[in-house]
């Protein structure tokens, strides 16, 4: 009579002393490997990665397995994890280093076009678009159910050298969950994976950006007559108009000297004399005008002192 025996527990620093020893013997073979490490409680913090786990968690045919491949990936199990055009390739300590394949179909080219179409002209650098710090309406839409960029489970194939019979096991769960980690290193490596070119959201947006950016909107042009009632101006006719613009006044011409220089020389001290003369009349004339306003003033205190 067999009995099932339940696995002693094993404490997580003993789990990451175990999978830092495989890793260590990994490298002495000279095989190239891309741990997973995460030091904090939370497995994804930027936009694509955090986006990757939550399109994990929204299907209720991985809830099941979920939970243990996060205490995996968290532990530093995944000792090794490649994404290249479709494909996943992950190793994961266990009770025995597990080899992880995870085929996961590429976008169709309609679905593509859709995508592109519908963030056309909002796409304005590629840095944002990997940062994830574009409008939410653009990423909600990149991040669609079904028919965005994240894969759904019928698009996924899983594979796993343990002896778990489910397809999601734990250490699938780990990988996937490791893939959005990765994200937060290397953003691209979702376009990669999903066999689409970022740069076409760019190429497609380009020539309506510029053009948008270029040429204002009709509506934004203001008339002549729109200007001249705004500032209260008289805007001058155009060239095509049947009316005739005036010329400009001429300036009245002055008359040159007779003999250039010395005209104005002579001019000069011509006025010069008359006002030297006339300077000379008035210093004559200043002690009569003198003498005749005093006589009045005496005369004036006569009158009044004989009328008293």
């Amino acid at each position: 009579m067999s009995y099932f025996v339940w696995q002693p527990y094993v404490p997580v620093a003993e789990k990451r002393r175990r999978a830092a020893r495989k890793l260590a013997k990994l490298r002495k073979r000279g095989q190239s490997v891309a741990p997973v490490t995460i030091d904090r409680r939370t497995i994804a913090r930027s936009f694509w990665g955090r986006s990757w786990c939550a399109n994990l968690e929204r299907y209720s045919d991985y809830e099941n397995r979920l939970p243990r491949g996060r205490s995996y990936v968290r532990n530093g199990s995944v000792l090794d994890l490649q994404i290249a055009r479709g494909e996943i390739a992950a190793m994961v300590a266990g009770s025995e280093l597990y080899k992880i394949k995870i085929t996961i179909a590429p976008v169709t080219r309609a679905r593509w076009k859709s995508i592109c179409r519908d963030c056309a002209g909002t796409v304005d650098s590629l840095v944002e678009l990997l940062q994830g710090r574009l409008a939410k309406g653009v990423m909600d839409r990149v991040c669609r159910k079904g028919d965005g960029l994240f894969p759904s489970p019928h698009e996924i194939k899983l594979s796993c050298s343990c002896p778990d019979w489910a397809d999601m096991c734990k250490h699938v769960a780990a990988a996937l969950y490791g893939v959005g980690a990765r994200l937060d290193e290397k953003p691209e490596l979702l376009f990669v994976l999903r066999g689409v070119d970022e740069n076409e959201l760019l190429a497609i947006a380009g020539p309506d950006v510029a053009l948008s950016k270029s040429v204002p909107a009709v509506g934004k042009l203001l008339d002549n007559t729109d200007v001249a009632a705004l500032f209260g101006l008289e805007m001058a006719e155009t060239a095509n108009s049947n009316t005739a613009i005036p010329a400009p006044p001429k300036q009245p011409q002055r008359s040159k000297p007779l003999n250039g220089s010395k005209g104005l020389t002579e001019a000069k001290s011509s006025t010069a004399k008359i006002t030297k003369s006339q300077r000379a009349r008035r210093t004559k004339s200043e002690p009569k005008w003198a003498a005749l306003a005093g006589a009045r003033k005496r005369g004036a205190q006569r009158r009044l002192q004989r009328s008293v």
